[in-house]
């Protein structure tokens, strides 16, 4: 199955040097997801939960202060038997053992420029649970900032950077 792990550029730097993701909240496509977007493709469908995914980047950030404001989703493949549904929202499940990075497929990792329209968005998170249209606004501003492909071999790279 594959599924999209919400990171941030420490968290990401920590799993590179440990080989593996840890065990944990995750976003695939899941039964809920499918009967939500029943005319959706495979490819749509999977689209959704890695938005959902960049959307709990949000929710890690806000934890994390000194992180740069940059989402990170990590695109892996797992065994069905260590993927149980669990919240949040209709995508969300949790992983129930450490994902390897032989088994991670790609990464999507906001760029630079997008640093000021995701701090925005972690900022407008009590607000927009609170019901703010502007709040929300940022968020959905966030979610339209499309994240860059990187192969897992280009990581490294992108964290030396």
């Amino acid at each position: 199955m594959r599924v999209y792990l919400a990171a941030t550029l420490p968290a990401l730097a920590r799993w590179l040097a440990d080989g593996q993701a840890p065990p944990g909240p995750a976003h695939a496509v899941t039964p809920a997801l499918r009967e939500w977007y029943r005319e959706g493709s495979e490819e749509e469908m999977e689209y959704v939960a890695s938005l959902a995914a960049g959307r709990s980047c949000l929710d890690l950030l806000a934890v994390d202060l000194d992180a740069p404001r940059r989402r990170v989703v990590v695109a892996a493949e797992v065994a069905d038997l260590d993927v149980a549904p669990a919240g949040p929202g209709r995508s969300g499940v949790v992983v129930g053992a450490p994902v390897p990075v032989s088994r991670w497929a790609s990464a999507l990792v906001d760029d630079e420029d997008s640093e000021a329209v995701v701090s925005a968005a972690v900022t407008a998170l009590g607000g927009a649970v609170a019901g703010d249209d502007d709040a929300a606004f940022a968020l959905d501003e966030a979610g339209a900032t499309e994240l860059a492909w990187y192969a897992v071999q280009e990581l490294p790279d992108l964290l030396a950077d």
